[in-house]
C-alpha cells in the first residue's frame, strides 16, 4: 500500500476506477459465455451456490439498479455482474448502472479504503498491542459473519431439499 501514497489523488483514483472497469466488464463477459456452456465448466459450481442464485434473483428482479448498489457490497458485486451477464442484460443497460456504481467504489476505495489503512498503521506504530487485537477482533468479526451466512445457506437449501421444506417453500401447509 505503500506505492499509493506518493500518487496523486486523481491518478490513484483513475487507475481504481480503470481496475474495477475491466473487472466488472471482465466478470460480466464471462457470465454472458458461460451461460452457454456452464454445464462443463467449475464454473457451473459457482452458479449453483445459493449466493449466486440470490444475486442472480436481485438482478431479475431490480435490474441495472443493483449493479450500481452491488459496488457498495464486498463480495456480492462479482456475483452480481456475473448474474448480469448469464442472465444476459443488455450491456446497453449494464454498462451506465456499472460506470456509476465504478465510480462510488473508486472515490471510496482511494478515499476511505486509505484512510482506514493510514489510521491502523499508525495506531499500529504508537500503539502495537492494541492495533493488533483490533486487527483480530475485525478478523473474528468477518469469519464469523460469515460462518453464519453459510450456515443459513446451508439450512436454506437443506430445507428447499427436503420434503417439508419443498411444502412450505412452495406455499403448502400440510399439516394445516
Amino acid at each position: 500500500m505503500d506505492f499509493w501514497r506518493d500518487w496523486p489523488y486523481p491518478v490513484a483514483l483513475s487507475v481504481l476506477f480503470l481496475v474495477i472497469l475491466l473487472r466488472a466488464n471482465a466478470t460480466y463477459w464471462i457470465g454472458r459465455a458461460a451461460n452457454a456452456g456452464a454445464d462443463r465448466t467449475r464454473l457451473h459450481r459457482l452458479m449453483e451456490t445459493s449466493g449466486y442464485r440470490r444475486a442472480r434473483d436481485l438482478v431479475v428482479r431490480w435490474g441495472a439498479p443493483v449493479i450500481t448498489v452491488s459496488f457498495l457490497t464486498v463480495g456480492l458485486q462479482t456475483l452480481i455482474n456475473l448474474a448480469a451477464g448469464a442472465l444476459r442484460m443488455p450491456y446497453r443497460r449494464y454498462l451506465p448502472a456499472m460506470l456509476i456504481g465504478g465510480v462510488l467504489w473508486s472515490f471510496l476505495y482511494a478515499t476511505f479504503g486509505f484512510v482506514s489503512f493510514e489510521v491502523w498503521q499508525r495506531l499500529y506504530e504508537r500503539w502495537p498491542g492494541p492495533a493488533v487485537a483490533l486487527l483480530v477482533l475485525l478478523v473474528l468479526i468477518l469469519v464469523g459473519f460469515i460462518i453464519r451466512q453459510a450456515t443459513r445457506s446451508r439450512r436454506r437449501d437443506h430445507d428447499q431439499t427436503s420434503p417439508e421444506g419443498a411444502d412450505r417453500a412452495s406455499g403448502d401447509n400440510v399439516g394445516a
